[in-house]
């Protein structure tokens, strides 16, 4: 009865603090939609999809559309608000899911939120931070799908029964709705401006993260390197790879390396973006996985849980 208690006391602190996160995170990011004049900001693209798809018009109407429809399915909920309020409550949920999750761990883990990658997210109402939330939900796994370039590596490193058979129905859910939509998205994929980390030096040296082949955060960090990227916001959700404080500090000072660079020196091609990403995640990620003690690289996580 004891220990009932004792874990019914300690959820209601971490859905506590996970909201106080999520409200924190909502308001800040209302206040910079209102200021920058964003409207829903990245968000947007994805009330875009939805709002053409229930008048009856063709989604993909511009060349700047560039998610899949999956990601309508998700925006649904929120085209009847306000795009400043569908953006910080899309962010709000997001940084709240992703707490929650990362304090089954501990309240240590909830350093991440100062990485520079998440505060960029926040900026553009991004969805990396619901999709490192993803990893930690199993029944989240399908939002994997609304960005599949910075989903992808989190889908196949986070596999379960339940998380496939939920990406399973959202799949035929989309097609059911709209059956040409995979053939009408690829379509817009050539205007999709990026880089890829592996092909940016010194980015090749993140395949040495191979050398611990049966950790799964060494599969993370290398997939994600293979992926189209554009800006920062992209990487957040290596902040999946450390786990313990001195970790993820080190990562988060470093992470403001190119947060600072950016700022003094604003980047002229995504190569330059590419490069200073791989130099201020990417390796210090690499040395992370190769260094940590063998134990805790290959120690499993607790089971998912609410």
């Amino acid at each position: 009865m004891l220990q009932l208690w004792g874990e019914i006391e300690r959820m209601r602190w971490r859905i506590t603090i996970s909201g106080l996160i999520g409200l924190l995170a909502g308001f800040v990011c209302f206040f910079l939609m209102r200021k920058f004049h964003q409207g829903a900001a990245d968000f947007g693209w994805a009330i875009h999809l939805a709002q053409r798809f229930l008048t009856g018009q063709n989604p993909y109407d511009t060349p700047y559309e560039q998610y899949p429809f999956t990601a309508a399915l998700f925006a649904m909920p929120f085209i009847h608000l306000r795009p400043e309020m569908a953006a910080s409550v899309f962010s709000g949920l997001s940084s709240f899911l992703l707490a929650l999750g990362l304090t089954r761990e501990g309240y240590h883990r909830l350093l991440v939120f100062l990485a520079y990658p998440y505060w960029v997210g926040l900026l553009t109402a991004q969805w990396s931070t619901v999709i490192m939330a993803s990893a930690l939900f199993p029944l989240l796994l399908p939002l994997t799908m609304a960005k599949p370039q910075v989903g992808l590596p989190v889908f196949l490193t986070r596999l379960s029964r339940c998380g496939v058979l939920a990406c399973v129905a959202i799949a035929l859910l989309s097609l059911a709705l709209l059956p040409r939509w995979p053939w009408l998205w690829l379509g817009q994929t050539g205007y999709y401006q990026h880089f890829f980390a592996i092909l940016i030096i010194p980015g090749p040296l993140v395949l040495l993260a191979l050398l611990r082949y049966r950790d799964r955060d060494a599969w993370l960090l290398v997939l994600t390197s293979f992926m189209p990227q554009r800006w920062f916001f992209d990487s957040f959700i290596l902040w999946l790879i450390p786990k313990s404080r001195r970790a993820i500090l080190v990562t988060v000072a470093l992470s403001w390396c190119a947060g600072t660079w950016r700022a003094y020196h604003p980047p002229t091609s995504f190569s330059q973006v590419g490069r200073w990403i791989v130099l201020s995640t990417y390796l210090p990620m690499l040395a992370i996985v190769l260094f940590r003690k063998r134990e805790k690289a290959f120690e499993p996580e607790p089971a998912p849980s609410a």
